[in-house]
């Protein structure tokens, strides 16, 4: 907490963390899974102390500042009324990596009761899509807020039979597979988007 002379306290936690040491690597950890990427010894990192105030996040000024608002509906696979899917820039190393977003300039705990009642079937949907391309096992759905104010959430195609590949480390896996080819990517993404639109919306590839 700040103190009134702005001297910031330490909350109980904060003040539990080994700021300035290494962290030290669980053995049975992450490292000891078989869906662990990497070979080797890996080292903590040193803890850092705290930023207070956070950074502002890209956009937090409102959708005036936000690349997101900023780019037009053709830009996108698919688009309607409240929601819009992206792809990555580039061709990523499993077969689809996307982004679904609110049109309003909103992070998850101002979107409305009538969008939040919508995300269940929108992501129901566009895992369908995906689902629907050759050689997709599943499609984890993940929400990291750090980056930026509007709310965003990614979803990764994982390739059917690459079981090294589930779990929650598939992020680190992907970037160190080979890139699909760029004609390839942009059929997958023109399957997805045609998929969505089948149930309504716009396709724009």
């Amino acid at each position: 907490m700040i103190e009134s002379d702005g001297a910031t306290t330490p909350s109980p936690y904060r003040a539990r963390l080994p700021i300035g040491e290494r962290l030290v690597v669980p053995k049975d950890g992450a490292v000891s899974w078989d869906i662990f990427p990497y070979e080797g010894e890996p080292t903590g990192r040193v803890l850092e102390s705290a930023v207070l105030p956070e950074p502002p996040r890209h956009g937090e000024d409102g959708a005036g500042s936000c690349s997101a608002c900023a780019r037009e509906d053709a830009s996108y696979l698919w688009t309607d009324e409240n929601w819009r899917l992206t792809s990555v820039a580039e061709a990523p190393g499993i077969p689809a990596m996307l982004l679904l977003e609110p049109r309003a300039h909103v992070d998850l705990a101002e979107l409305p009761a009538e969008r939040a009642a919508e995300i269940g079937p929108v992501l129901q949907r566009v895992e369908r899509a995906v689902r629907s391309l050759d050689d997709v096992a599943r499609v984890h759905i993940n929400r990291w807020g750090d980056g930026a104010a509007h709310l965003h959430l990614w979803l990764l195609a994982r390739p059917a039979g690459q079981v090294q590949l589930r779990g929650s480390l598939l992020p680190l896996w992907e970037e160190m597979l080979p890139r699909l080819p760029e004609e390839e990517w942009r059929e997958n993404n023109r399957r997805i988007a045609a998929a969505m639109a089948a149930g309504g919306g716009i396709a724009h590839m």
